[in-house]
């Protein structure tokens, strides 16, 4: 059967058995992954898979099946097992669910793709990562690795009230670290980000890292690490580059603005948010240069796509608007409860799991400023960049952060370069202490969002900037 029949027949057969609304996916995804250590190949990853997910609700009670096989018999079982699932969950009384309406959409959509990244021969892939290696061994780092991953995805979307929806998401990236061991001492750095930079793109993302011209200085760095002094501690100007600030907007925002979460449905595996509705609107997040979007739109980003997995069509919305609360991730169901007007935020890892609320791009507007300003403009603070660790509580709202490199930053001028620097806070106190944002803004890529049980990964997008924060603590007390 095709993708498209497949899903029906599970549509009507959960429809059949009793189910109020049923929509099905079909998701087929190849997986590549390639890692390199020391100038050698150290791994390759290849996997396919595809498989039918089905939904059903009846009552106010949602049931889910899936089934690695696109017979009519296998499609419509699993309709039929996932009605049953949700009937029986019914019995236990629960508040009406409904779902905020969405137009039934027949539609196709492809991210662009200049460079197919499963076309690129594995060779010419291998000695990128080869050389890149090979060149941090050479200029000091005692571990020296690289890596890339790419994921090709078609989505076949059916639901009971008349999607019919395909789309092809391809993303990719990629990344190397350098670690230097000293006496008592390891150090890491790493480009362009902890994890790598990555997006729904093609293969020209990872060309134009060019990983192998900066595999030179993050070896020097990582070294020149090992002897630099410590990050002083106490309260001073926070100076954040912009890939550890879209970490911050990750773990203090966007999983803070998961309407799940906020309603307690998600509290399992990484806690439910401070944030409480009855402040929507009202509740000042952050200072006045504070705009945060939610944007599935923007192209290439890696939490771009053109419909999300109930059939909704990506949608730009604010988050936080010169600083005050003012929207929501949320899916159908979640929204209706919640008494908005739009979900757009639901999405699964594969055919196998339940949709759920996931961000999507959560990001920052550009500010006035460039980093050469914000820097000139201080007179005594730290500048930090490239996370190493981090630490929020349950609610999102207490926090901890370590970066790979610190610097100071003295008269206006960036100084000394600080080891182990790591700064803490509250969520609304740290952003409301923003004062200064650049405008050079870059749409970083988290491929590695862990959320749900069983546990999913999703693939997130952040657009931020270099910013500097006000009398926040940094370092490590005595």
């Amino acid at each position: 059967m095709t993708g498209f029949d497949a899903a029906t027949a599970a549509v009507q057969a959960a429809l059949d058995a009793g189910a109020r609304y049923a929509d099905a996916r079909v998701m087929h995804r190849r997986y590549e992954s390639m890692s390199a250590r020391n100038g050698d190949i150290e791994e390759l990853s290849q996997d396919e898979s595809i498989g039918l997910g089905v939904r059903a609700l009846v009552g106010s009670s949602w049931g889910f099946h899936a089934v690695p096989e696109l017979s009519d018999a296998a499609a419509r079982d699993a309709g039929r097992r996932a009605a049953a699932i949700a009937t029986a969950s019914a019995r236990v009384p629960g508040p009406p669910i409904d779902l905020v309406a969405v137009e039934a959409t027949v539609a196709s959509w492809a991210s662009a793709c200049d460079v197919d990244p499963l076309g690129v021969p594995l060779t010419d892939k291998g000695d990128l990562l080869v050389r890149a290696t090979a060149t941090m061994r050479e200029h000091g780092a005692d571990l020296a690795e690289g890596l890339y991953q790419i994921w090709d995805t078609t989505k076949w979307f059916v639901s009971s009230e008349g999607h019919r929806i395909d789309q092809r998401i391809r993303e990719c990236g990629g990344g190397i670290s350098a670690t230097s061991i000293g006496d008592g001492e390891t150090q890491r750095r790493s480009y362009p980000s902890y994890r790598g930079q990555y997006g729904t793109t093609g293969w020209e993302l990872v060309t134009s890292l060019d990983l192998a011209a900066h595999a030179a200085r993050i070896a020097e760095e990582s070294r020149e690490l090992l002897t630099a002094p410590e990050c002083p501690s106490g309260e001073t100007d926070l100076i954040l580059g912009g890939e550890q600030l879209a970490l911050q907007i990750h773990e203090s925002v966007g999983h803070a603005i998961e309407l799940d979460r906020i309603l307690g449905w998600e509290a399992a595996f990484a806690g439910t948010s401070w944030l409480d509705l009855s402040r929507l609107g009202t509740l000042r997040y952050g200072s006045e240069l504070m705009n945060v979007t939610i944007d599935p739109t923007i192209p290439g980003a890696l939490g771009s796509f053109g419909f999300d997995d109930e059939g909704s069509p990506a949608a730009r919305r604010d988050a936080v608007r010169e600083g005050r609360w003012v929207g929501v991730l949320a899916g159908r169901d979640s929204a209706a409860v919640a008494g908005l007007d739009h979900g757009g935020s639901v999405r699964a890892d594969g055919w196998a799991r339940l949709p759920m609320v996931r961000m999507t791009n959560v990001g920052l507007e550009p500010g006035p400023h460039t980093l050469d300003e914000i820097v000139a403009a201080t007179d005594d603070g730290v500048l930090m960049d490239i996370n190493r660790s981090w630490s929020i509580d349950d609610k999102r709202l207490n926090f901890q952060f370590g970066c790979e490199v610190g610097w100071e930053v003295k008269k206006g001028r960036r100084g000394r370069m600080l080891r182990n620097p790591t700064y803490t806070g509250i969520g609304p106190v740290f952003w409301r202490s923003m004062d200064m944002l650049s405008s050079e803004i870059v749409p970083w890529g988290t491929p590695n969002c862990g959320k749900g049980q069983p546990g999913q990964t999703g693939h997130t997008g952040h657009p931020a900037a270099p910013a500097r924060f006000r009398n926040v603590r940094v370092g490590v007390r005595a």
